[in-house]
């Protein structure tokens, strides 16, 4: 006779419950070794307002758009570029909510922060925040050679471009007419047109001179020195401006480099004036994740980085975090925390 029996009535419950949990461990285990690539299964989405698609923060944008969205599997972040008209409308767009991200002058970053200039009636803008720095900004006056304009004192009288009005590029053409002793508004004729368009007015000879503050190169810079009615940088020097520098924490000498990137200007040489820095900001609204994960990639991968746009060239990661004016938010602060770049 067999010597097999059947299992008891107390030993059949026992075997299903150690089955059960063995099955509820392994899945614990699947559950818990998949779950990090899925935490951010549901896509966050960053769009970066950068400015017109002649200037450096149209390229900026995307670089740093496309960065992340390599990784969109691996932190769940899309990022999209806007063209818009530039700082201050990327510190309202960013403090309205209207956008995530926007690139900015580091004298509109800490006019907002401030509550000064186009912030004097809304105030102080507190929910502003820094992430890094990028590139500088050189304030560019370009005139027309046949309108004998060799100094900006030399643009009494003429018709100038000062930029579209609330634009960071306006308020710096205002700053150097002003420090000079200039009215810009009885001692020029002022126009007010948008940088895009000043390089084909001049042209026509609508206007004899522009000013743009922009980062090297600009291809809005190369159309007004290619054209048939030959130009020359002017430099934009003096005590006036000296004392503009030193009262302006935001601004700093620089150079317009003529020689490398815009040959066909009347100019063999650098020429001297003064700029700002380019900055990224957003809201203290975006969420510290989306903040950090920008952050990461761009410093990361920073040689990469830099290799992308010749603005980028002399960029360090030090350099990246001065000129900030606004609180650095909190995603991209952990970053230079765990990297070391601030203790």
């Amino acid at each position: 006779m067999s010597s097999w029996k059947n299992p008891s009535n107390s030993e059949c419950p026992m075997k299903r419950m150690r089955i059960n949990l063995i099955i509820t461990c392994l899945w614990a285990i699947v559950v818990f070794t998949i779950m990090p690539a899925q935490l951010h299964a549901e896509p966050q989405f960053a769009t970066i307002g950068s400015g017109d698609i002649t200037g450096v923060y149209y390229p900026a944008g995307l670089i740093i758009a496309k960065m992340i969205n390599s990784k969109r599997d691996v932190y769940g972040v899309r990022a999209a570029v806007e063209l818009t008209s530039g700082s201050v409308f990327n510190a309202n767009a960013v403090m309205a909510g209207y956008l995530e991200f926007g690139l900015m002058q580091s004298d509109v970053q800490y006019q907002a922060v401030n509550g000064q200039a186009k912030w004097k009636k809304k105030g102080p803008q507190k929910d502003l925040r820094a992430v890094f720095s990028l590139h500088h900004e050189s304030v560019c006056l370009v005139a027309a050679v046949d309108a004998g304009i060799e100094t900006i004192l030399d643009l009494e009288g003429q018709r100038v471009n000062l930029g579209l009005p609330g634009s960071g590029g306006y308020q710096n053409a205002i700053n150097a007419l002003e420090s000079v002793g200039l009215n810009p508004r009885t001692d020029i004729f002022p126009e007010k047109i948008g940088a895009p368009k000043a390089p084909q007015h001049l042209q026509d000879n609508r206007i004899d001179a522009f000013f743009s503050t922009v980062g090297h190169p600009s291809e809005m810079l190369k159309e007004a020195v290619s054209g048939s009615r030959k130009v020359n940088f002017v430099p934009i020097t003096g005590s006036g401006i000296d004392g503009l520098i030193a009262d302006r924490v935001y601004y700093t000498k620089t150079i317009v480099p003529v020689a490398k990137f815009y040959q066909g200007a009347k100019n063999t040489g650098d020429v001297e004036t003064f700029g700002v820095g380019a900055t990224l900001c957003t809201s203290a609204r975006v969420p510290d994740f989306v903040v950090y994960v920008i952050t990461k990639e761009v410093f990361d991968n920073f040689d990469r980085f830099k290799s992308q746009h010749p603005a980028f060239a002399n960029l360090t990661k030090k350099g990246m975090l001065e000129g900030l004016s606004a609180p650095l938010h909190p995603g991209a602060l952990r970053y230079f925390k765990e990297v070391g770049l601030i203790q």
